[in-house]
């Protein structure tokens, strides 16, 4: 895991006069991504940010990596007045989580929410899945998010009732089987965090956009989700940013423990 872009001020005590609360958001890989809609959104409403990517992922899937992504999300943050840290890094690994933490609170300070839209999406069922394929699904939806929320819930140290955790998860399993049981996983590790966290005044929730498309639809399945959208139309990232921007508010906070359909209506 290697840094790459670093437009942040140095660490700053959490709570300080004026200054900007820290979210840290994983999986902001390309500016068309739901990770990145988020990004900015929160930048627009005064968060600094730090954001994780890893371009191998993109490398390997059909949409391909997007050259100069992290340095334009980046520009982009900054034109809102936000301090950015992006790091590279392999969520797979299970060392990652903490080393992200190491250099986001070394760099900028104290996380404040911590955004997990990062994923493993790789088709295959019950029959073609293979072994790799299926603990990779599980190391990066389902292990490095329970990774991530033991590092924030250690480390929080922020005001009583503003920290927050959000997951991104989905209910597709046929024909997606490792990515859909996995997801699965994402949501209860999510929603323990509830619990298990209330003593430091944080919220978990997680966030069912329903499909949106980043650049990984068919035409065909276009189509179907518009079909059976009643708003006519598909998802963007801006929708699911604006309900994470909510519930990272002080007026959200008494949303918690939720599992939120995000989907403007879609069955």
């Amino acid at each position: 895991m290697t840094p790459n872009i670093d437009h942040g001020r140095p660490a700053h005590g959490q709570g300080a006069p004026g200054d900007r609360p820290l979210a840290l958001i994983t999986g902001v890989g390309r500016t068309v991504g739901i990770g990145a809609g988020v990004a900015r959104r929160l930048a627009a409403s005064g968060w600094d940010i730090a954001f994780t990517y890893w371009a191998p992922y993109d490398d390997r899937m059909s949409w391909g990596s997007e050259p100069g992504a992290t340095e334009a999300i980046s520009r982009a943050l900054a034109e809102h007045g936000a301090s950015v840290t992006a790091i590279e890094g392999d969520l797979a690994d299970p060392d990652t989580s903490a080393r992200v933490f190491d250099q986001v609170e070394q760099r900028m300070g104290g996380v404040t929410a911590l955004v997990m839209c990062h994923c493993e999406s790789v088709d295959s069922g019950l029959l073609d899945t293979t072994v790799e394929s299926f603990d990779r699904h599980f190391a990066v939806n389902a292990r490095a998010t329970w990774l991530l929320i033991r590092e924030f819930g250690r480390r929080f140290a922020a005001e009583r009732g503003t920290g927050r955790i959000i997951s991104l998860t989905s209910d597709h399993t046929v024909g997606n089987l490792p990515y859909g049981a996995s997801k699965g996983a994402l949501d209860r590790i999510t929603l323990a965090a509830a619990r298990e966290l209330g003593h430091l005044g944080v919220t978990a929730n997680v966030i069912n956009p329903g499909p949106v498309d980043t650049g990984w639809m068919p035409e065909e399945v276009r189509e179907h989700c518009v079909r059976g959208t009643p708003l006519g139309r598909l998802g963007t990232p801006q929708d699911t940013a604006h309900l994470v921007d909510f519930l990272c508010s002080r007026e959200g906070e008494w949303i918690n423990g939720q599992l939120l359909m995000s989907n403007g209506g879609f069955a």
